[in-house]
This record gives C-alpha cells, sequence and structure tokens, in this order.
C-alpha cells in the first residue's frame, strides 16, 4: 500500500476516534507499514498518546505524529503520503465546513459508530460530507455490546444511510482504555486477545478497501 489517507471522523464526541486511530496506526505497522498520525483536534488526545509512546518506546522512524489545523489537513496529509504508506488523520467531533478538507483527501473515511440512536443521528452528517467530497466511508461499530437488538438497528440503520458497515464490531473493552493511556495498542497487549482479534480483523477490512 503507498500512501494512502485514512479520515476518522463523528460529529459525536466520545465516540472512540482517537483510540480507532491509534490502533489501526499500530496495526498498520505491525504489518510492516510506515505510518503517519495527523491530530486536527484542538483537545489533542492523539499528542498526548504519542508522547506516552515516545517515553515508553523511543523513537519509531516509520511512525510519525504531527499536528494540522483542520484546513491544514489536506496540504498536511498530501505531503505525508509521499514519504508514508499510511496517513490517519484524527479530526475533532464537529461536522462543518472546516471537515472538508479531511475528507476531501480521504482514500478512506473511517466512521465510528457506537451503540446509540443518538450516536446513529450525529453520523447523518458526517455521511452527508463526506458523500458531497466523493470520499468512499466504512462505518465501524464500536463499543459494542454483542448479540443485542439496539447494536444491530444501529448497525443496520448506518447501511441504510448508504455507507458500508465493517463486518467486525469492536468491543466495550477496558484494554482499549488501558492502552491509550500507556501509549499502546490493544494489539501490543498479550493479555488481550479478544481486542486483538478484532483489530486484526478490521485492519484487513480497511486493506481490502484499498484493492
Amino acid at each position: 500500500m503507498a500512501g494512502r489517507i485514512i479520515t476518522v471522523a463523528q460529529q459525536k464526541g466520545g465516540s472512540g476516534k482517537t483510540t480507532l486511530a491509534v490502533n489501526l496506526a499500530i496495526a498498520l505497522r505491525q504489518r510492516g507499514l510506515s505510518v503517519a498520525l495527523i491530530d486536527t483536534d484542538p483537545q489533542g488526545s492523539l499528542g498526548r498518546w504519542y508522547i506516552e509512546r515516545l517515553g515508553r518506546k523511543g523513537e519509531d522512524d516509520e511512525l510519525e505524529f504531527s499536528t494540522s489545523s483542520a484546513w491544514g489537513a489536506s496540504y498536511e496529509s498530501e505531503k505525508l503520503k509521499k514519504r508514508f504508506d499510511a496517513v490517519i488523520i484524527d479530526t475533532p467531533p464537529k461536522i462543518d465546513s472546516d471537515l472538508r478538507p479531511a475528507l476531501r483527501a480521504a482514500d478512506l473515511v473511517v466512521v465510528p459508530v457506537a451503540s446509540s440512536q443518538v450516536d446513529l443521528w450525529a453520523t447523518e452528517g458526517v455521511l452527508d460530507l463526506a458523500r458531497r467530497e466523493k470520499a468512499p466511508v466504512l462505518v465501524v461499530m464500536n463499543r459494542a455490546r454483542p448479540n443485542t437488538r439496539l447494536g444491530a438497528e444501529v448497525a443496520q440503520g448506518a447501511a441504510e444511510l448508504g455507507a458500508s458497515v465493517a463486518d467486525v464490531q469492536i468491543g466495550n473493552r477496558v484494554a482499549y482504555a488501558e492502552t491509550l493511556g500507556q501509549g499502546l495498542a490493544v494489539c501490543e497487549r498479550s493479555d488481550a486477545k479478544p481486542a486483538r482479534d478484532e483489530l486484526d480483523l478490521l485492519t484487513d477490512e480497511v486493506l481490502a478497501a484499498f484493492e
């Protein structure tokens, strides 16, 4: 894979965008790809994770972090994709014209959706903007509880909005929160097999979207 841009976007705060971004980044690194991360969210959670990682793991020439304004995301990502196999953009929880550059640049927009009707409603704005920018979308059911009727209804609702929905669902697991605070990803935790397995399947789906 060469120079692919993945934008992680969702209107609702607390949807798990940063967690998904860092876990995809490290999963791709473990498959031998070079990855650049861009944080356009003023909260700076992705930057905090990266600083924790530097302290724990040290420098990695094949994993780079940078910040950008929302409007600068397109320029920064286009520059980085010349040097890295994948560029992942973490965006702020809002849907307005500021998000458009990150969507316009994207080869794939990953939209995390928790199992709630409110999250599904918030997704409509993201999908509408992505549609206008002609950006392909993959909706990921995040923090999902297995075999619940609500989860199935939300997944069906996302599909009815015209988006592709990932086959795998990301569970509501403590390992994701713990590893984020440690500058790690679940695929680096030997005792988090269910989380590692589902992240591995999601990474397969993301890579398949580029074939």
